[in-house]
């Protein structure tokens, strides 16, 4: 497993990522196979944990806790959680809009805490920003956590060039996460340059799109009710077929030059790109693990990137990003 830093601590450059884990959005995770999940991540070298307590409405925290005690040494485990999205209280029933208020932040770390089961979380990421919360608030609250002892290091997600400038003015900021993949490159511009230029790390959420560059979907593939893909446009006609056409192009490319599937080049390709810290893989069950072998020891060339960009460009000629995630605001 490759190795980098993250906040003074070094970590794998895999992550696992529990999204799904939390059982709302991608359908029910028996929890036996959740905490095998995580166990097996542990063996393969990834002890990064990436999570936040919108997963399932705590539940995904509540599973990395019986699976850090089930393990027996907490040390082993790198937990990176978020904070300051309401699933409810405000904006109407069912609503996730941003909150950062210092009642939420602080009511949301000792939940989480309470959650995990820890003492103290290595990593503490802002998940959105609220646009009703000046930048330099929040970092000032996050400050304050690990002076209290609760947080080690503190990032954002999400955030803008110039709202990462605005919290580096009041406290030091370990590390950002944003979505990258290869068909959303919202950040090459801006975002991967400046956070190498100031040292902050950057950990990529999505890096298999939504299990799009994973290699099993088709154009029949139906996704039950409550699957965050069907308000994904990616995955709505016509541009599912197009994004499905650029996958099997893509496959077709790393079978051929590299004797890799899509999935294991669509991470190396994300670990490759300038600036990059951390791929973050998503998965609940062990066997979804299974390619992470296949990422480490290669890399990509100049010419296999210019190759992969031609194939998305050819595939896809009106790409769309994950702006839809994004949360609302408070009333």
């Amino acid at each position: 497993m490759e190795l980098t830093t993250i906040g003074g601590a070094r970590v794998s450059r895999i992550g696992l990522g529990t999204w799904a884990m939390g059982g709302l959005e991608w359908g029910a995770v028996p929890e036996s196979e959740a905490i095998a999940t995580l166990l097996n991540a542990l063996e393969r070298g990834i002890q990064l944990i990436d999570t936040a307590p919108i997963y399932g409405h705590g539940r995904s925290e509540e599973l990395i806790g019986k699976a850090l005690r089930a393990h027996g040494r907490r040390e082993d485990f790198y937990i990176a959680t978020k904070a300051g999205l309401d699933w409810g209280e405000h904006g109407g029933r069912g609503a996730i809009v941003a909150n950062l208020t210092r009642e939420r932040l602080e009511a949301e770390l000792d939940a989480s805490l309470r959650r995990l089961g820890v003492e103290c979380i290595d990593l503490y990421q802002v998940h959105w920003p609220d646009p009703l919360i000046p930048v330099e608030e929040t970092a000032g609250i996050l400050a304050g956590f690990v002076r209290a002892g609760k947080v080690r290091a503190f990032g954002v997600s999400n955030f803008t060039v110039a709202q990462m400038e605005r919290f580096r003015a009041v406290a030091p900021l370990a590390s950002d996460q944003p979505p990258y993949n290869l068909f959303e490159r919202g950040i090459d511009a801006e975002i991967l340059p400046w956070c190498a230029s100031h040292g902050v790390a950057v950990i990529c959420y999505s890096s298999l799109c939504r299990s799009l560059l994973g290699g099993r979907l088709r154009a029949e593939t139906a996704f039950p009710e409550g699957d965050i893909r069907r308000v994904d446009p990616k995955f709505q006609p016509p541009r599912f077929a197009q994004y499905l056409d650029a996958v099997e192009r893509l496959d077709r490319f790393a079978r051929e030059r590299y004797g890799k599937t899509v999935a294991e080049l669509a991470v190396r390709w994300v670990l490759d790109r300038p600036g990059v810290s951390v791929a973050l893989w998503g998965a609940k069950r062990p066997e979804q693990l299974d390619a992470v072998a296949g990422v480490m020891g290669w890399r990509l060339d100049a010419e296999a990137m210019t190759t992969i960009d031609g194939i998305v460009a050819d595939c896809v000629p009106d790409p769309v990003g994950p702006e839809y995630l994004t949360p609302g605001t408070r009333d």
